[in-house]
């Protein structure tokens, strides 16, 4: 299951009480406190890894809690630091605390520490002095933070493609790449975002993003609504796969600007990103007379494809790359 928001509680590990203790040994005068300090509470840490895809588990268990400091003991005996807490989360992960953005953790193995153990109490040891020779007290250990945090995934990709449903924009990351997304003929397939790696020259590649298909009025909840939308946010250049036979009446321009006005909606940066207009399953019956109809409306270069027979897709890929050296 693709999970790409969750909120979470962290409390961090309380630090141990310091001791109250006093040496008290057969022929040793003198003998004085003697009580170590508490140990320091453990810390949350949140950790960039590659093997975390979603962020289905935070949904599944939201409370978390490091652990503990021990408390010191006598002989000066310190208490053991409570162990820190690693959560791993995926690439890619905004971090919210009150709505407030705090961090967003891109990098493998790049960590955010979001609560701090509590420092250990001192043992009655570190208060003797001359004016108190016998001290009867020590503190208590500090208590450890606790936050709630709101987690937000956007994928990492450099290209993402966006359309209408049904538009062929699943049939083209599979033609493209070896990732395997769900493929049928009957709208909203794709259920989920879905990513790719395309390779197109010895050491040149780059990742594609496959999101649900938008309709007119998805930032009002139509369809499956903008949710998805911010998995785009992060890319560099833009894919508008449009149905060069249209869809459910609408025509192929018409379906171009519902799209156009979805990601304005949502965001109006993604307009401003560089697009890509692409005019899929030129295989189908008087799909070069709607092409022609189509590029004069939009008045702005279209490449022509077929997802299905990979007609097209070779200069396509080209143009991508030559937009991400851009």
């Amino acid at each position: 299951m693709f999970v790409d928001q969750a909120k979470i509680f962290v409390q961090a590990g309380n630090g141990g009480n310091g001791c109250v203790s006093f040496r008290r040994e057969k022929f040793i005068p003198h003998g004085g406190p003697d009580g170590g300090d508490g140990g320091k509470g453990g810390d949350v840490l949140l950790v960039v890894s590659s093997s975390m895809k979603t962020l289905l588990d935070f949904s599944r268990q939201p409370h978390y809690r490091a652990q503990n400091g021990a408390h010191g003991s006598g002989n000066n005996r310190s208490g053991k630091a409570g162990s820190d807490l690693i959560l791993k989360v995926p690439r890619g992960t905004f971090v919210y605390k009150e709505d407030e953005l705090i961090c967003d953790l891109v990098n493998e193995g790049q960590s955010l520490i979001v609560a701090c153990g509590g420092r250990g109490g001192r043992g009655n040891a570190k208060f003797k002095s001359r004016s108190e020779r016998l001290p009867r007290f020590a503190e208590e250990g500090e208590a450890g933070e606790r936050t709630t945090l709101r987690l937000e995934l956007k994928l990492i990709a450099q290209v993402g493609l966006l359309g209408y449903p049904n538009a062929g924009k699943s049939t083209l990351l599979s033609a493209i790449s070896s990732a395997r997304p769900k493929i049928a003929d009957y709208p909203f397939t794709t259920l989920v975002p879905n990513l790719g790696v395309v390779q197109l020259a010895e050491g040149e590649s780059f990742v594609v993003a496959d999101i649900p298909g938008l309709i007119a009025d998805a930032h009002k909840g139509k369809g499956l609504g903008d949710k998805f939308l911010r998995h785009i946010e992060r890319t560099e250049v833009l894919v508008h796969l449009v149905d060069i036979q249209g869809y459910e009446g609408a025509s192929p321009f018409d379906n171009y600007i519902a799209t156009n006005k979805e990601l304005k909606a949502f965001n109006p940066k993604l307009l401003k990103k560089p697009q890509i207009v692409v005019a899929n399953k030129m295989d189908t019956p008087s799909a070069s007379t709607k092409l022609r109809t189509f590029r004069s409306r939009i008045k702005k270069k279209v490449y022509p494809i077929s997802a299905l027979t990979r007609e097209g897709i070779k200069e396509l890929l080209y143009a991508i790359g030559r937009k991400l050296k851009k």
